[in-house]
């Protein structure tokens, strides 16, 4: 699918993140995914599971995208990081192609490659870990809507334009695009009860 800058201003997008765990721990967790319209209505939220650093995160998040009721509506994947649960590498490249939409990471900081892949190194399927995360490809970045932060990011099926218009165009409330913060939000605190 090829995505176009001339997109509604109430594009709908999926935002997911992991929710949180107690580091060195094993088991299951979720993920929540919210899809928005624009940066300011909020549709639906969903859930799945993921093992924590398992290798199941990409296969899991396209299962529960594509149960979605309004899956014909979405437009755009939009990830916060691509490491859930640990190092359960969501793997972007094949997220688009089984989906066939755009998607679109949001990194709060740059990444530190050489601590990534020591970590990494301690699991088994280091190897398809890493590829994954370099699947990513480059990080771009970008000025938040406020002019006073970057945003770093990672896309695949989208124009480096249409990524940073959307990235404006959705941080309604902050710095950070409303698909992902109010996915956070809602991973945290169902996480923590």
């Amino acid at each position: 699918m090829k995505f176009y800058s001339q997109f509604k201003t109430e594009i709908r997008i999926i935002g997911l993140d992991d929710m949180s765990f107690q580091p060195k721990s094993q088991g299951r967790l979720g993920v929540i995914g919210v899809v928005f319209r624009g940066g300011y209505w909020l549709e639906t939220v969903i859930r799945t599971e993921i093992t924590i650093d398992g290798l199941d995160a990409t296969e899991n998040i396209c299962s529960m995208i594509s149960k979605l009721p309004n899956f014909r509506q979405l437009r755009l994947v939009m990830l916060n990081g691509i490491m859930f649960g640990g190092f359960n590498v969501v793997n972007i490249k094949q997220l688009h192609i089984i989906s066939k939409l755009p998607v679109l990471s949001i990194i709060r900081k740059k990444p530190v490659f050489s601590s990534i892949r020591t970590g990494m190194k301690k699991l088994p399927s280091f190897e398809e870990r890493w590829n994954a995360l370099l699947a990513a490809g480059k990080i771009f970045e970008t000025i938040s809507r406020d002019n006073r932060s970057k945003i770093f990011f990672q896309k695949i099926g989208i124009s480096d334009y249409d990524a940073k218009k959307i990235i404006r165009l959705t941080s309604t409330r902050s710095n950070m695009p409303e698909p992902v913060r109010i996915a956070h939000i809602i991973a945290s605190g169902v996480g923590s009860i």
